[in-house]
């Protein structure tokens, strides 16, 4: 069985390769306890927080208007908080090795978990080239230098990083997020002072831009409501596509010293993260810079297309564009190790199942996957698509696209894994009273998270069912990730003729934690300092 080990009044409970009856069984795989909780806090205040939120909001702002970016962003971050409430839970329950693909296999159907395993799993490889590719680009900024030049640098990085200890990892993922939420901070300041005519121009905007040209924006020159509600729909789908990233610290549980405090606390944390981040950027965006500027859809990829610069320099703020820009760099870079973690983590759930041979699983004396980090990895040299011309760059595009549509069907999958779940539980008379955290106003917030991410998928790729604006190669690009989440379910139930998981007899036992790998209880702080310090880390 597990052992505990105490390293600085830190228990890491620590998975050994050859122990039969610890790995393969309830999910368990050999990676080992070594995140500290203030890494998982970090990890889940700022995972996901990349270019789409410095530069693509830019090109969704233009498209929906000042009040049609900010109720998509609304919307999109309710679905995504109820998303997380349902998967922390699970999570907190089970900190199984990957999360994701086990719990599919566990409460809905083993086919299910396998075929999430290749979706989620190719959505986040993939993710390490457009990563990569993103911050070449980004460099572009300062630089003529080659793009291969910087995907190349990347890219070493990125599998060194991997290939060390996870607590190292969970060190780079503190710094890259305490940059990240700097970087914004100063954004909200520089807005702020913008607004109120505190630049060297010294021109108040204040609210000038939701009276003109207005809150609303039309939608490729289609005016009046159906034009307002389209560019709407349009920036709804590219806020979700934002959002995607989220999720990733759940699977972070199997690698927590302590997930039953962790977990539950960055799924709290994430309210905080919506709102600041996403909704007030939402809102600061429309205040600071008018949706026509020609800027936002230069479609540079580099701060140039980042509503904050823009404003920023027409403010006349110098300086400050190179600066938010190498924040986006480490953005895109830190983005980019994370999706290459993320990916290795779902190759070792896949061995845990017996679904991927055992060789995929292993690890070394510091518990790295190595071979599943190496396996995720490959896919990264795919950013030098993004080099090419004609139909290379176009195959990259659609890569892209494709990840991001897995994504969301994923966020749907866990969703109905929960539902499953809490099924399970009723059926067998278990009350969730029992359980280590309970997440807020189940089942009902599984059932938004559900309904919710099955909507923007499908309404992915609307824009092509328009009249004179069908492109087959969009329609394609748009919802082939469907297809390829449902095929590899009837082949995999088909060859292996699994059952659906039933309600009674859905396991809900085993991988837990047990007695001697939950860290004891910390005696409550007792002055001001030290139960903010406990709250925010």
């Amino acid at each position: 069985m597990d052992t505990v080990h105490s390293d600085s009044k830190v228990f890491e409970p620590e998975a050994h390769p050859k122990d039969e009856l610890a790995i393969n069984v309830g999910g368990r795989g050999s990676t080992q306890r070594r995140l500290r909780n203030y890494q998982i806090t970090m990890i889940g205040f700022s995972s996901g927080i990349g270019t789409g939120l410095f530069v693509g909001t830019g090109s969704a702002y233009a498209k929906a208007g000042p009040a049609g970016l900010l109720l998509a962003y609304i919307i999109v971050g309710i679905i995504l908080w109820c998303v997380m409430q349902s998967i922390a839970e699970l999570a907190t329950l089970l900190p199984t090795a990957g999360s994701f693909p086990h719990w599919g296999t566990r409460f809905i159907d083993p086919a299910v978990g396998f075929s999430l395993a290749l979706s989620y799993g190719y959505c986040y490889t993939i993710a390490i080239a457009s990563e990569t590719s993103a911050a070449a680009v980004v460099v572009s900024y300062w630089t003529t230098l080659t793009p291969a030049v910087v995907i190349t640098v990347s890219l070493v990085l990125i599998l060194a990083i991997n290939l060390m200890n996870v607590r190292f990892y969970g060190e780079t993922e503190v710094i890259g997020g305490a940059v990240k939420i700097l970087c914004f901070l100063g954004l909200v300041v520089a807005s702020i002072v913008i607004t109120a005519g505190g630049g060297p121009n010294h021109e108040t905007i204040g609210f000038r831009y939701w009276h003109n040209p207005g809150p609303w924006t039309n939608y490729n020159g289609i005016t009046g409501p159906t034009g307002h509600f389209l560019g709407f729909l349009s920036s709804f789908v590219n806020a979700s596509f934002s959002f995607i990233g989220v999720e990733t610290v759940v699977i972070a549980a199997a690698e927590s010293v302590d997930p039953h405090r962790a977990i539950p606390k960055a799924a709290r944390r994430v309210t905080y993260r919506i709102a600041f981040f996403y909704i007030l950027g939402a809102l600061l965006i429309g205040i600071i810079v008018n949706p026509k500027n020609s800027l936002l859809v230069s479609g540079s990829g580099n701060a140039n297309s980042s509503p904050f610069v823009i404003a920023i320099k027409e403010a006349g703020i110098s300086g400050l564009p190179s600066l938010v820009n190498a924040c986006i760099l480490v953005a895109a870079w830190s983005a980019g190790n994370s999706y290459c973690w993320v990916g290795s983590r779902m190759i070792v759930a896949m061995t845990t199942d017996h679904q991927l041979p055992q060789v995929f699983g292993r690890v070394n004396k510091q518990g790295v996957p190595y071979v599943a980090v190496i396996t995720a990895w490959l896919f990264g040299p795919l950013a030098y698509l993004s080099l090419g011309k004609g139909g290379a760059s176009q195959a990259f595009a659609w890569l892209q696209n494709l990840s991001t549509v897995a994504g969301l069907i994923a966020w749907a999958t866990l969703c109905l894994c929960y539902i499953r779940f809490y099924a399970a539980m009723k059926a067998q008379g278990i009350s969730r009273d029992t359980l280590p955290w309970n997440s807020p106003f189940q089942p009902y917030t599984a059932w938004v998270g559900f309904i919710g991410s099955i909507i923007i998928t499908l309404v992915a790729g609307f824009s092509v069912f328009l009249k004179g604006n069908w492109n087959t190669s969009s329609f394609v690009a748009s919802y082939i990730g469907i297809p390829i989440f449902i095929v590899p379910i009837f082949g995999w139930k088909l060859w292996h003729r699994t059952k659906f998981q039933r309600a009674a007899t859905i396991d809900l036992w085993s991988g837990r934690l047990q007695e001697g790998e939950i860290p004891p209880r910390k005696e409550h702080p007792n002055t001001f300092w030290r139960r903010f310090v406990d709250w925010l880390a």
